[in-house]
């Protein structure tokens, strides 16, 4: 996708406004106290202040960042309908995934969640990055091959087929995979969007090193009119009830857990004071050993430098 100056030149007065407007509506006009800059650790920040060090858990054996950069808009997985999928799909090309992650890691963001889609992970790493890979994955019989390819700290089976194996009775499945995991060697985790997923996970003991929790219950059938009365955006409802319940369950497990759509997938963005807010609920609402995994897509406004800003500010551990 080309820049934005660049689309400026071959858009219409009327295009142009619309981008304008988009833009201002996500923060890129009158941010709230963010700048444009990368920051890094002890940097100074935008009062002139050293910038607070990047928060930072521990993953197994691993110390990494208490914001993980998620892949959703990597992969042109938008929640928010067809047209916002195809603008991800344009501007991650492989080259502007490689210098966003850099990006990311100089802003003090040292691990990325992954898939195993792999064409921009070899670049990176040939241009030095030493971010940690968390990988979403599902394919118990393709895990050596994964860890070949991709080379993660840990695998973690993908949330909504969790919620789906679940739902039918087949646990189990989850349940292999996690030992398959562990087995060679990496740590294992569990991604649900159903907090009583996590629960039951939890209650029966499974060795799972950490797991991912999703903010919102997205994979729940839609049976009753107190449900079926809300209005989706795309295919997905967003409740806002949803994320107390999450993390009533993540500060009841022992073991880590990486929060995710903690920003309702774009929901809770129409402003940077908005997005701040988002931030300080999720980190005061799980534990200190836990992190969030956020989704960018700096098209706009440079997210890097907002979110990164924000999770120092808000992130600290007390």
């Amino acid at each position: 996708m080309k820049d934005l100056k660049s689309k400026n030149k071959t858009t219409g007065r009327r295009e142009f406004i619309s981008l304008i407007s988009a833009a201002a509506a996500i923060g890129l006009v009158g941010a709230h106290g963010v700048k444009g800059a990368s920051l890094t650790d002890h940097q100074t920040g935008i009062n002139g202040q050293p910038e607070p060090a990047m928060p930072m858990i521990n993953l197994g054996p691993h110390r990494i960042s208490r914001l993980i950069c998620g892949s959703n808009p990597i992969l042109g997985y938008s929640y928010l309908g067809p047209h916002t999928d195809t603008h991800m799909k344009e501007y991650f090309t492989t080259e502007q995934t490689v210098e966003f992650l850099l990006k990311c890691e100089r802003a003090g963001i040292t691990a990325h969640q992954c898939s195993s889609r792999q064409e921009y992970l070899s670049p990176l790493q040939d241009r030095g990055s030493r971010m940690k890979f968390i990988c979403l994955h599902q394919d118990r019989e393709k895990i050596m091959e994964t860890i070949g390819n991709v080379r993660p700290i840990a695998m973690v089976h993908h949330g909504g087929v969790t919620d789906r194996l679940f739902a039918a009775g087949n646990s189990g499945i989850v349940h292999d995979y996690v030992k398959a995991v562990k087995d060679a060697g990496l740590l294992a985790g569990v991604s649900a969007h159903n907090p009583d997923v996590i629960k039951q996970i939890a209650d029966a003991g499974w060795e799972v090193d950490f797991f991912m929790t999703c903010f919102y219950y997205l994979t729940r059938k839609m049976d009753t009119p107190e449900l079926t009365a809300a209005l989706p955006v795309g295919s997905y409802t967003f409740f806002k009830d949803d994320p107390a319940a999450m993390t009533r369950v993540i500060r009841q497990v022992k073991q880590p857990c990486l929060a995710f759509k903690i920003l309702g997938a774009g929901r809770q963005c129409s402003d940077q004071k908005k997005v701040r807010s988002a931030f300080q609920y999720a980190f005061e609402n799980i534990k200190p050993t836990d992190g969030v995994i956020v989704g960018m897509f700096p098209w706009f406004f440079d997210e890097v430098t907002a979110n990164s800003t924000y999770a120092r500010e808000v992130g600290q551990l007390t």
